[in-house]
């Protein structure tokens, strides 16, 4: 009878009950008068037409169960069902009595038998198709309409009861057996649910209208320190804390009104002392089975762990920060601090190596003069760097936006930078694409990072190399490239390049000075103008440093609205 049942019905054991039931009853019922009518012409010849039609309403069951096989429509085929029996009564007891006929009482097992579908309405529309049949009945005889009445055996009252009693005694097994398959397919549900509850590690609860609990799951001791009949009714809102109640409620709410799963998290004091653990709810409505009730369904979990975790996390971040800050705030000050005694040192050592108050008795002092100085302006040169790195890491470098040329920017940098081209022995190749519009961006901060990518390529080219710069344009961007013939960088320590104090060249022994502070500096302005830096080496064959600018770079958040008059003022 399985392979029978619709697909339908198939994912419901009940349901698959009740087709079951309804296929094998009306199978049966209709073989039965298929093997009977054989025996029931050899004994009685010929039928009338009154057997003939008789007959054809016992088989009628066949097609109905057919019916629900292939379509799974239950409560279409019990009111088939209901119409088949009720005109095969009314058939028979129009030529057995009219309203006098005993086979008039199978009409009351007509809604009895609809009862099965378990629809009320299907039940009510069956019992309407039987008083419907019972008021034609009483109708045509009133009205004469009646056929005339055939020759029944005196046994055919008492027999027709005795089979109405039968039927009535199998429908009441047939009711019988679906609810017990029922009862236990609820307690299958019940045992498989309760087994899930019970042996779950987090807390599950069931919420009324009114927030209050229902139900709470064994896992409430683990999670609150209490039986689960402590928490019934508002036993969990008293031991939520009094600051996060607001948000446990609207949880809740927002999730019986909405219809959509809404996370909560509150503290909730666990057991009878004062301590509270963190606690994760997830909230999620559901439709009670019995009507349009809507009642939420919540998983809460113990997240302290994760909680203290989190705490632990922002407290460790707030002290790096914070020593961040305090680190930028000191580099400032010592940078500050540095330059002022540095700018007397420079001055006054220039003024010795010129001689300008005197000539030196040894050629030496001139020397130790020009050492001073040098060494004075390297020095004031990494104090500049660092002091530039600690306002870029602060967010606190002012950028002031304004139009100039690219190729004035080019020879600007050049010339600062000539004397130590010539002085290594360097070729130097300027490549400037034709007609390329101003540069909308902080002047100083460009100037200074053409300068630093030029001294990296000038320190480290060999005396005969060649340092080739060039600027172009790329859909709205401006490109800027230094390129060099010098030792190369190998490449484990290209993505390491950029950072503070950070040199590819790093070993005890290195042959190139300086601090690493050039191409953070470099990078940091690059980002401030919203542009990207990049890289591209080899070692012993050289290096390509490409900058990428917005050619309106002035629009950045980051500029400020800082006066040139201002501006040159702080700068001093």
């Amino acid at each position: 009878m399985d392979g029978l049942v619709h697909a339908t019905a198939a994912g419901d054991s009940l349901a698959q009950a009740r087709h079951r039931s309804f296929i094998s009853s009306h199978l049966t019922a209709g073989l039965l008068a298929l093997m009977v009518f054989p025996a029931w012409l050899a004994l009685a010849g010929q039928p009338s037409l009154f057997a003939a039609i008789a007959f054809l309403w016992l088989v009628a069951p066949l097609p109905i169960a057919a019916f629900l096989s292939r379509t799974g429509r239950y409560g279409e085929a019990h009111l088939l069902s209901a119409l088949a029996l009720t005109c095969l009564v009314a058939w028979i007891s129009s030529f057995t009595g009219g309203a006098a006929s005993p086979a008039l009482v199978w009409l009351a097992l007509v809604p009895a038998e609809a009862a099965l579908s378990g629809s009320r309405r299907i039940t009510l529309g069956a019992a309407g198709l039987a008083g419907f049949g019972l008021v034609v009945m009483l109708a045509a005889g009133a009205a004469g309409a009646l056929p005339a009445p055939i020759a029944v055996p005196a046994s055919f009252g008492p027999l027709i009861i005795a089979a109405a009693i039968v039927y009535a005694g199998l429908l009441a097994l047939r009711i019988e057996r679906i609810h017990a398959e029922a009862e236990a397919a609820l307690r299958l549900g019940d045992g498989r649910y309760r087994l899930l509850a019970d042996n779950a590690t987090d807390l599950i609860t069931r919420h009324g209208p009114a927030g209050d609990i229902e139900f709470a799951s064994p896992a409430a001791r683990s999670v609150a320190g209490c039986a689960p009949s402590d928490l019934q009714g508002n036993g969990l809102f008293d031991r939520v804390h009094v600051a996060d109640r607001p948000a446990y409620l609207r949880a809740l709410s927002e999730a019986e009104r909405t219809g959509e799963t809404v996370t909560v998290e509150f503290r909730l004091r666990h057991g009878d002392g004062a301590r509270f653990v963190w606690i994760e709810m997830r909230c999620r409505p559901v439709l009670e089975a019995t009507g349009p009730r809507r009642t939420v369904v919540a998983v809460a979990r113990d997240v302290t762990s994760r909680k203290d975790q989190e705490m632990a996390f922002a407290e460790a971040r707030a002290i790096a920060e914070q020593a961040n800050r305090t680190k930028g705030q000191f580099l400032a000050n010592m940078s500050h601090e540095l330059r002022t005694p540095l700018n007397a040192i420079i001055g006054f050592s220039d003024i010795l190596e010129q001689q300008l108050f005197g000539r030196f008795e040894f050629q030496r002092h001139h020397d130790y003069a020009r050492l001073i100085r040098s060494s004075g302006e390297h020095l004031l040169s990494v104090v500049n760097s660092i002091l530039d790195m600690s306002k870029i890491e602060a967010g606190k470098f002012d950028l002031h936006a304004e139009p100039f040329p690219v190729a004035a920017l080019v020879d600007g940098s050049l010339e600062m930078m000539s004397q130590q081209i010539s002085s290594r022995g360097l070729r130097l190749s300027r490549r400037i694409e034709p007609g390329m519009p101003d540069l909308v961006a902080d002047r100083r901060a460009c100037r200074q990072v053409l300068i630093n990518l030029l001294s990296n390529a000038i320190k480290f080219t060999e005396p005969g190399g060649t340092v080739t710069v060039s600027a172009r344009t790329e859909r709205d961007m401006v490109v800027l490239q230094v390129s060099d013939t010098g030792i190369g960088i190998s490449g484990p320590d290209l993505p390491r390049l950029g950072t503070p104090f950070v040199q590819a060249d790093a070993d005890i022994d290195r042959r190139y000075e300086g601090t690493g502070l050039g191409l953070s500096v470099v990078k940091g302005l690059i980002a401030l103008h919203g542009g990207t830096f990049q890289i591209e080496s080899e070692l012993g064959r050289g290096t390509t440093a490409t900058v990428r600018l917005p050619r309106a770079a002035g629009a950045s958040p980051e500029f400020s609205a800082v006066p040139s008059n201002e501006r040159e003022r702080k700068i001093a």
